[in-house]
């Protein structure tokens, strides 16, 4: 099959647009990536200065991209956060563990982007300012302007455009109620960094999602009591957190006071020093001018066919990485694949009323089990069945079995067992990914 060069933008240079432009790269395109930071790595690089605003609303505070906290483990292994033909390899100068501190995940990004030439692709402290088709074709005005020095923006057209901005970006807020009057310390997570300003303090955490689960645990090294509200949950009364006694479990919180006194829905109150926000982030892409097209609700980025492709506007213009709830590096990278292939001609779409009555189906299929607009781009359950499609549209042979299995043991233990990490049984999971390897490569031969 002939196949076609385009001209692509990627719109940033973390996990997934270094992947994004690996794939596009050896698909034959020229590809361009726009990453405002001085370095790639995107929300895997720790910087200890933090938004000017704790709690991240003042549009005026100055922005640090980063959510990273000095303490950062990965919570998922490294057989499962590297890539199909680059694994995340243990190296002898770095961390050896399994789990290892996001030191280590830059690292491997670094090298990742050394070893398929990303650096020479990639426009470093260039922020982007406006991305708009030009006209009905598949123009993109890609307007950019560098972080230091000039204010000029420069213009530039491209063929293409991936966008792959991330979603740690814009913080959202918990509903508490009464926190208008609340007159002591709150900040949200993407603002931590290092327990110390909260010793010997009462502190409350909102939401249980891995960065809850990890703060409250590096806090509780040195606050008075730690204080986790969250939905209801059966299976919050199993909760025992190993060598940590002075964390509590509640469900939401009723109403908080002007003098401190916080009650919890379960009946429980206490006065607090300080409230954290763990409560995820709002989908944020304020470059983007598609005359409503494209458009954020409730974290929902819609219309995509498959999660990536906006029907009207495909496949000129892609999202990778808004997926959640799976092996992100896995999705992202098949996701990828996808996208170059598609643009290289080499896979065919569906048409255009097709991409839509498929998201339609997905929409109804929400609205019908009374799921809300922010789990869109949620995976689980359906996450085999999304990355064999994908599979299949590449034409690899299937993924092999360990990695949902390895995922799934991870998620059995990162909210109940604090040690679950250092207690990885290596020797068994290094056991089955080579029986699987084997079957993988035997099945790769005869796919070939």
């Amino acid at each position: 099959m002939a196949t076609r060069s385009v001209k692509v933008a990627v719109i940033g240079a973390g996990v997934s647009g270094l992947i994004a432009a690996k794939e596009l790269h050896q698909q034959g395109h020229t590809v361009v990536v726009f990453e405002k930071n001085n370095r790639i790595g995107g929300t895997w690089i720790y910087d200890p200065k933090t938004d000017s605003d704790p709690l991240s609303i003042d549009p005026t505070r100055e922005i640090v991209h980063s959510s990273v906290y000095l303490s950062l483990r990965t919570n998922l292994p490294r057989p499962v956060m590297g890539f199909l033909d680059f694994p995340f390899a243990k190296r002898e100068s770095g961390d050896p563990r399994t789990f290892p501190g996001h030191e280590e995940v830059l690292r491997f990004l670094e090298d990742f982007a050394g070893e398929f030439g990303i650096y020479g692709l990639t426009r470093f402290e260039t922020e982007i300012v406006k991305v708009e088709r030009k006209g009905k074709g598949n123009e993109w005005v890609v307007e950019s302007r560098m972080t230091r020095g000039s204010d000029s923006v420069s213009r530039e057209v491209f063929e293409a455009v991936v966008v792959c901005s991330g979603h740690f970006v814009e913080p959202k807020l918990g509903v508490v109620p009464g926190i208008e009057n609340w007159r002591r310390f709150q900040m949200h997570s993407h603002n931590y960094r290092v327990p110390h300003s909260f010793k010997d303090q009462v502190v409350i955490l909102i939401g249980l999602g891995p960065s809850s689960v990890d703060i409250s645990r590096d806090i509780a090294d040195v606050a008075k009591e730690v204080h986790v509200a969250t939905k209801p949950n059966p299976q919050l009364k199993d909760i025992k957190m190993e060598n940590v006694r002075n964390i509590s479990f509640h469900t939401l919180i009723e109403c908080v006071h002007e003098d401190g006194l916080v009650t919890f829905e379960d009946g429980f109150s206490i006065y607090a020093d300080a409230i954290i926000h763990c409560t995820g982030y709002k989908s944020h892409i304020p470059f983007l001018e598609t005359n409503g097209i494209v458009t954020i609700e409730d974290n929902r980025v819609g219309p995509l066919y498959k999660h990536v492709f906006p029907p009207s506007l495909a496949p000129w213009l892609s999202f990778i990485g808004l997926t959640f709830k799976e092996i992100i590096f896995n999705v992202i990278e098949l996701q990828a694949k996808w996208v170059a292939r598609v643009l290289s001609g080499k896979i065919l779409l569906p048409t255009e009323e097709e991409m839509t009555e498929s998201v339609k189906k997905l929409y109804q299929f929400m609205e019908e089990n009374a799921l809300p607009k922010h789990f869109t781009h949620s995976l689980r359950p359906f996450q085999a069945e999304y990355k064999e499609w994908l599979v299949a549209q590449i034409g690899l042979p299937p993924l092999e079995d360990w990695r949902d299995n390895m995922l799934m043991e991870c998620y059995k233990n990162f909210a109940t067992k604090e040690m679950y990490r250092d207690e990885w049984d290596d020797n068994y999971w290094d056991s089955i990914i080579h029986q699987s390897g084997l079957a993988f490569e035997k099945a790769k031969i005869l796919n070939v």
